[in-house]
This record gives structure tokens, C-alpha cells and sequence, in this order.
């Protein structure tokens, strides 16, 4: 093992008695419920709120059991299964696609390390298991749930669920490599693929403060991967129907939906635990208690930030419209893919030179130096490029504007522009061209037209 890297000490996992491990997944898998119960009625009161609407008012005090109906109307609705479905895969397609999102939460930390918290009279972690590549184990397990999505589209028989699925695999493949090279900043810098190791390195300072391109490019990809507008175009309505679930009803359009809130749940969790400090209380509070990092302290800061997240993903869906597929596809291809491969060198540059036991002073300096001679060779490069584009051919004329193509009225292309609109006639003059007045002969002299009918309807 390299010398850099941090000891990692995983000797209390492992060590529960059986029934303790049931417990603990059977509150991991009851947090994820309620949470995402609790999300749904958030949502539509959040995204209500913001359009000036009421919301959810009927079921349960304040409407907070609206997501609870919906869930028992949804099991109750008749189940159907399309004749050229095959049966085996489209049964399977929603189960594959919902028991992933479940798997990731065994390793994220909801409190310390150490026997903090007593169960039972039973001392224990606040945390179901980890393991030395628990990120690794994160992506591996994310990247199942894209086949439920594919394998659904594709069983359904149907045009537009098998382009919802494909179109979510090519999103889920693009966003997930720029999402790697986020997690991978993060292990340079602490030195661990442990959760609990990582969150343990965030003692004195988040990775936010030290790492903010990777978090950054990691909330991007987070709501990229889940399918999340404004990148929701797998389920896009407007041009799909309804995506991959269209052909879906019942209990298994129930466990797609499922699916994603818990992934939302999800990624906010790997968030907290990579960026967020983990479940170590914010700075102001940690100042001035010394036991709000203690007991059963650290699972109300986590779910705090859980929910802090969680609204984000509101926000943006109250607030962004939906982007059109090339913008997303360049998005995650031409923009943070390359940012995050220059931000990874960059990260593996300075924790090179801080194991060489370089000053702050000498790294700076380096970086700057680099950032400065890459931006003058960009220059360079862009004025050559715009003086070979000058001495090119002369620019070809833009074709003529039709705004009527094809019967149809369209809107202007970049370069393009709407033709003169003619100006309307005086009431008066019209009356006299339909009359057949003194005017007709100076129409026609103009190149008017004499027809009654035709300038009535001009």
C-alpha cells in the first residue's frame, strides 16, 4: 500500500450479531421509504408554491399523505401487459431497476465510525457496513439500475419507450464518466475509497472548500443521472409520450417512480458523504457544542442535509425548463467531461507536490504558471484560426428566409431574418379597392392586385 494513503481501520464492521444487521437494513430501507414519501408530497408543495397553486390538501393533515393515496390508488390500478411485450423481461425490467437504488445506501455513514450509539444494549456503528472500494461499489451499483430502463423500453414492444431506453442509457454513460472523475478527486485527496475514511478526513475542513469544481461537476452529473429536469429527457412527454414507462401501469409504473426518488435519496446521501462533511454538524454549531458530533446528534445533521439537497432537486425542476437532447448529450460530452479530466490532473499535480513537501507558496505558483502558458496557447491557436477562416472562400450568402415552408409558419435560423412585413392599408383605401373606387387604377399601376376578393383578405 502506498505511504500516502490514509490508515483505514474497518475492524468494527463485520462484528454485529445477525439481528443487529437486520435492524440496521431494516432502517435503511425504512429511511428511504419515508423519505421518499415525505419528497413526494414536498415536491408538489414546494413546485405549487412556486406557481402561485395550492397543492396537495386533501389526504391527511396539510395534504402530507398525498404521496401515501397515490401509492395505494397506483397498487390498486389494473395491471396490464401489452401483447408484443416479452413478458419475462418486462415483468423483471421495473425490480431491476428499483433494487439498485436500495443496495447504495448500505455503505454511506450516518454517523461516527467508533461505537457511538447503543442498540439494544448492543454497542454499534450508525452505519450498515463498509468496505475498502465502498465508492467503487457506489458506481457499480448505480450502473445497474440504467438496465431496468433499457430492458424496459426494449420489452415493451413499442417505438418511443425503446427510444426513451436508449436515450437513457447514452445520458447514464455520458454523465456517469464525468461523475467518476468527480469520486476520483476525492480519493486523491484523502488517500481512501472508504465512507467512513472520507468523512473522517473532513475533520477540520469539507471537501467543498478544497474541492469545489468536483462538487460542482458531481451535482450536475447527480441530477444527469437521475433523470431529473431539466435533464429528464428519457421521460420526456413533449416528443417520447412518456419514455421507457409508457407502456407501464400498476404496481410496476409505481416501482419506476420509486426508482428515482430513491436515487435522488441516493446521490444527495453520496453527496453529503463526499462534499458535506457526512454527518458532522455545520460549522457555526460545531464551534460551540462539542456534542453535536456525539450519540444520535450525527443522524439529525444528516438528515438535514439530506433534505437541503432534496429541495434543490425541486428547485430546479420548479425553475429550468427542459433541455433539448444535443444540448444534453454536448453538455456531458464537450463540457464536463474535459473539465473534469483538466480538474483531475490538476488535483493529482497538487497532492503530487505536497508529498514532495512543496509550500502552498511554490504550488500556486507552479499552477498559475500553467494555467497562464495554457491560456496563451489558446489565444495563439484561436487568432490563427480566425485568420485562416478570413482568407478562406468568401462567405456564402444565406438562403433566402421562407417563413411559410412547407405551409407552416417557422421561426428564423441564427443568420436569418423575418422578410419586411407590408403595411396595412387605411380602412378608407380598402373600401375604395373593394368598391372598385378611384384607387383601383393606382393599384394596379403598383403592381396591386384587382381582384375585390383578394384585397379585402389582404
Amino acid at each position: 500500500m502506498s505511504p500516502y494513503l490514509a490508515a483505514e481501520d474497518l475492524s468494527m464492521f463485520g462484528t454485529d450479531p445477525w439481528w443487529l444487521v437486520v435492524v440496521k437494513a431494516v432502517f435503511c430501507f425504512a429511511f428511504l421509504m419515508v423519505t421518499v414519501l415525505f419528497s413526494i408530497v414536498w415536491e408538489r408543495k414546494v413546485v405549487a408554491w412556486m406557481q402561485l397553486r395550492v397543492g396537495p390538501n386533501r389526504h391527511g393533515p396539510w395534504g402530507m399523505l398525498q404521496s401515501l393515496a397515490d401509492g395505494i390508488k397506483l397498487m390498486l390500478k389494473e395491471d396490464v401487459i401489452v401483447k408484443r411485450a416479452d413478458k419475462v423481461v418486462y415483468v423483471l425490467a421495473p425490480i431491476v431497476a428499483a433494487i439498485p437504488a436500495f443496495m447504495a445506501i448500505a455503505v454511506i455513514p450516518f454517523g461516527p465510525a467508533g461505537n457511538e450509539i447503543s442498540i439494544f444494549g448492543q454497542r454499534t456503528a450508525m452505519q450498515l457496513t463498509d468496505l475498502p472500494i465502498a465508492l467503487l461499489y457506489i458506481l457499480a451499483v448505480a450502473s445497474i439500475g440504467i438496465y431496468g430502463m433499457v430492458l424496459a423500453g426494449w420489452s415493451s414492444g413499442s417505438t418511443y419507450p425503446l427510444l426513451g431506453g436508449l436515450r437513457s442509457c447514452a445520458q447514464m454513460i455520458s454523465y456517469e464518466i464525468a461523475m467518476g472523475a468527480a469520486f476520483a478527486s476525492v480519493f486523491l485527496y484523502s488517500g481512501s475509497m472508504s465512507t467512513s475514511e472520507i468523512v473522517a478526513q473532513q475533520g477540520d475542513r469539507w471537501y467543498i472548500v478544497l474541492l469545489p469544481v468536483s462538487f460542482i461537476l458531481y451535482i450536475v452529473t447527480m441530477v444527469g443521472e437521475t433523470n431529473r429536469a431539466p435533464f429528464d429527457m428519457p421521460e420526456s412527454e413533449g416528443d417520447l409520450v412518456g419514455g421507457f414507462n409508457t407502456e407501464y401501469s400498476s404496481i410496476k409504473f409505481a416501482m419506476f417512480m420509486l426508482a428515482e426518488y430513491v436515487n435522488m435519496v441516493t446521490v444527495s446521501a453520496v453527496a453529503i458523504t463526499l462534499f458535506l462533511g457526512g454527518w458532522r454538524a455545520p460549522w457555526p454549531v460545531s464551534t460551540f457544542w462539542e456534542g453535536a458530533n456525539h450519540g444520535w446528534w450525527p443522524l439529525l445533521w444528516f438528515v438535514l442535509k439530506v433534505q437541503l439537497l432534496l429541495f434543490f432537486f425541486i428547485w430546479l425542476r420548479g425553475t429550468l425548463p427542459r433541455v433539448r437532447y444535443d444540448q444534453l448529450m454536448k453538455l456531458g460530452w464537450k463540457v464536463l467531461i474535459p473539465v473534469s479530466l483538466v480538474w483531475l490532473m490538476l488535483v493529482a499535480t497538487v497532492r503530487a507536490l505536497r508529498n514532495e513537501n512543496y509550500g502552498f507558496a511554490d504550488i500556486a505558483l507552479y499552477i498559475g504558471g500553467g494555467v497562464l502558458v495554457l491560456l496563451l496557447l489558446s489565444f495563439v491557436v484561436d487568432m490563427y484560426r480566425e485568420k485562416g477562416k478570413q482568407a478562406a472562400a468568401p462567405a456564402e450568402e444565406p438562403a433566402a428566409f421562407d417563413p411559410m415552408a412547407g405551409g407552416f409558419p417557422v421561426p428564423p435560423m441564427p443568420g436569418q431574418e423575418l422578410p419586411p412585413v407590408p403595411r396595412r392599408r387605411p380602412r378608407r383605401e380598402r373600401e375604395l379597392i373593394v368598391s372598385g373606387g378611384p384607387d383601383t387604377q393606382s393599384d394596379e399601376s403598383l403592381g396591386g392586385s384587382t381582384d375585390g376578393k383578394e384585397a379585402s383578405d389582404d
